[in-house]
């Protein structure tokens, strides 16, 4: 049970963001942005991003959610479980391995990242947008798996919510839908 009254249709952040709208309109746009905007990463690829820093944080939400919006981004199932498990031996590029360990970098502690860390990625082809992205989006999703967990926030434990969320965040990107989430309670959270 979360620790503030939360709207019980709306578990994880979707529920902390609807409590502070005002708050939560940045986050959705920085989100956006990073996340779902121009970028030489694919959308996919970002999404692997926050999928890694969440599972390494713990944040059971955020971990099921990006892993399913990677999937159906990505097409495929295999990719997440084997960044999740093991980021020098998933079949990633060499680039995006040097990122996702940027990003577990990052996730320890902004200071873990190392001048050689970095020098890898450029070495694989990373380019300093990119690298600064990464950053950023391990950096964000760091603050959000601490938003999500520090408020108790509730976490499904069917697996189709996630794949319901996926497709959300495939269509919709982290807008806030125009129509609001009240559609939402018609469906079974469990």
């Amino acid at each position: 049970m979360a620790y503030i009254p939360l709207e019980s249709h709306l578990p994880g952040i979707t529920g902390l963001l609807e409590y502070r709208k005002d708050t939560g309109a940045p986050i959705r746009e920085l989100t956006q942005i990073l996340l779902r905007g121009e970028s030489t990463l694919t959308e996919g690829e970002r999404e692997l991003i926050a999928t890694v820093v969440s599972q390494k944080n713990e944040c059971r939400f955020c971990t099921a959610a990006h892993t399913a919006a990677a999937n159906i981004l990505l097409g495929e199932t295999t990719t997440s479980e084997e960044v999740k498990n093991n980021i020098l031996a998933a079949t990633v590029s060499n680039k995006m391995k040097a990122l996702l360990n940027i990003a577990v970098l990052v996730q320890k502690s902004g200071k873990a990242v190392t001048a050689a860390a970095i020098q890898q990625a450029k070495d694989e082809g990373a380019t300093d947008i990119e690298i600064h992205d990464t950053v950023l989006i391990a950096a964000l999703f760091c603050l959000y798996n601490r938003y999500v967990d520090g408020l108790s926030t509730f976490t499904p434990d069917d697996p189709h919510f996630y794949e319901q969320l996926g497709e959300r965040l495939k269509k919709y990107g982290y807008n806030r839908l125009s129509q609001g989430y009240d559609h939402l309670k018609k469906q079974t959270v469990e």
